[in-house]
């Protein structure tokens, strides 16, 4: 049963806060009836190792870094939360594994972040921190700090996500030329936004200036190393207020005292603080900034607000749209939900009808949902192998998991079928043996049913607990099952009978209120006509 955001059935969950967040973040977590909130930012590793442990939740901005070692040292670490948009201090991998959801705040600080990118590239071309230090130093070096101004240029946006975006809807108003590369912007949103989508080859040749707005990653550290650098045009400026490692900083510092980079403006770098050693703080003509991207009252405030309310809802509603290492977009939840919700059931159903390994599991589906059946398959695995692991198991880690036990997962997008507009089937194979159960989503997707078990036709709610029983098809099965259950104080709220002959095999399955313990199953199973009895809890 899930609690409200103002309630828990299960008591409260501890949430660590590892680093600083302000009271509009604080507050909502207070608030939550459910969780017990502890500050651990005076911590240092050892103590915050320690008081994770029956720890649901942790909340970390850029300091703590959350690695294996960490992750390993908690017994049950549901949440992650960064307060802030990069997760490069957090091991996804681990994390994924272990059936933890990454969250972050990725929108917060769009607009500092970009107000700043843009002050960094007008500070740069215009040398207004090497203008300040003279003026502050006495001199008046008017005639020798000639700039270069950015109208009628063109600037390279490398990312054209939200940051991106925004910077080149400033640098639009500046009345520069906007190209960008980003390979998963479209054709129309790239109009929308003004800007022409290249290659990273096309562009470089083209950027009187370069910013750059992605993450950093295995794949893009090093994204702009000296082969890029030179093949930007002489005189051209670079800014990083992205990621530190994006940008290898021995050539920058190169280009910059070759004069081949007319000036560069950074306020991220691989190593913070800046080492003493860094080779650009010898190089000229490059503006510094602390890493204070997203340093605004509002973009903290909003950070700290989102990351709050994204961390409860995961711990107290099992919402997990914020996570960025669940097998869905954070804007398809709503779409693929209740198939997902769906498929946990029916895999909670497979996993009843048979007790033997099984190396295949395909999951299928036949509906109007674009991009469900990843995030499909990741609940039916879920569903199918909950009763069968030790380890927690969720949507987050469930494909994973799925591999390590040497579980195949196919995923099928059928044809319609006419009788149902919104279908999901699952069969689980082991060698030649398989087993099958369908469902469906009727009235608009709100109302799930199911409606196939073997080769057994049902229809049947997924909720509550299900009785399955396989039973000779005689007359007096149905009263006998009931006075069982009447005797034992198990009330039924539905029993569907299906057979394929009569006289045949049938399988019977019942609704009941609440579980059906270990005596009255075996005095179920006792019954002349009945053959197995399986039981399968959803709530």
């Amino acid at each position: 049963m899930s609690a409200s955001p103002n309630g828990s059935s299960r008591g409260p969950k501890r949430l660590i806060v590892a680093d600083p967040l302000l009271s509009d973040g604080l507050d909502v977590l207070r608030e939550a009836t459910g969780l017990a909130v502890e500050d651990h930012t005076e911590d240092d590793r050892g103590q915050l190792a320690h008081a994770l442990h029956g720890a649901a939740g942790l909340i970390v901005r850029s300091r703590t870094k959350v690695d294996a070692e960490l992750i390993q040292a908690s017994d049950s670490l549901e949440v992650i939360g960064r307060a802030g948009a990069g997760v490069d201090n957090i091991d996804m991998a681990e994390a994924t594994r272990r059936g933890i959801a990454v969250l972050n705040a990725p929108g917060a600080n769009t607009f500092s972040t970009a107000e700043l990118a843009f002050g960094l590239l007008i500070a740069a071309a215009r040398r207004i921190g090497e203008a300040d230090a003279s003026v502050r130093a006495g001199e008046w070096r008017r005639k020798e700090l000639r700039g270069s101004q950015l109208h009628g240029k063109t600037l390279g946006v490398i990312g054209a996500g939200r940051i991106g975006a925004e910077v080149a809807r400033r640098a639009r108003a500046f009345g520069m030329r906007v190209i960008a590369h980003d390979p998963y912007v479209t054709a129309e949103r790239a109009n929308e936004l003004g800007i022409e989508l290249l290659s990273l080859e096309e562009l470089l040749p083209l950027a009187n200036a370069l910013t750059l707005h992605v993450p950093l990653s295995d794949e893009n550290r090093g994204l702009i190393g000296r082969e890029q650098i030179a093949a930007l045009p002489k005189g051209a400026i670079v800014v990083n207020a992205a990621r530190g490692g994006l940008v290898d900083e021995v050539a920058l510092a190169e280009a910059l005292t070759s004069g081949h980079l007319l000036a560069a403006g950074l306020d991220v770098y691989e190593s913070e603080p800046l080492p003493e050693d860094s080779p650009l703080r010898q190089a000229p003509n490059l503006v510094f900034t602390p890493h204070i991207g997203a340093s605004t009252i509002e973009a903290q405030r909003e950070v700290s607000r989102q990351i709050a309310v994204a961390v409860r809802d995961a711990l107290l509603l099992d919402d997990y749209q914020a996570a960025l290492n669940a097998p869905y977009e954070a804007g398809d939840r709503d779409r693929t939900g209740p198939v997902m919700e769906l498929g946990r059931r029916l895999g909670a159903v497979l996993a009843a009808l048979e007790d033997g390994p099984h190396g295949r599991l395909e999951v299928r589906y036949a509906g109007s949902v674009d991009g469900v059946l990843r995030p499909l398959a990741a609940a039916a695995v879920e569903g199918f192998l909950r009763t069968r692991v030790a380890q927690p198991i969720n949507v987050v880690n469930a494909l994973s998991v799925a591999t390590e036990r040497g579980l195949e997962v196919a995923r099928v997008r059928t044809g319609a079928l006419a009788d149902y507009t919104n279908y999901v089937e699952l069969e689980a194979s082991a060698g030649s043996e398989t087993v099958t159960v369908g469902g469906a989503l009727l009235g608009d997707r709100q109302h799930p049913r199911i409606v196939k078990i073997g080769k057994f036709h049902v229809d049947t709610v997924p909720e509550g607990t299900l009785l399955l029983i396989r039973n000779r098809d005689v007359p007096g099965v149905i009263g006998e099952v009931g006075s069982k259950l009447g005797q034992a104080g198990v009330n039924i709220a539905e029993y569907h009978q299906s057979r394929r002959k009569v006289g045949g095999k049938a399988l019977g399955v019942v609704t009941v209120d609440g579980e059906v313990p270990l005596n009255v199953l075996e005095d179920l199973r006792a019954l002349p006509a009945v053959e197995e009895v399986r039981q399968v809890q959803f709530d």
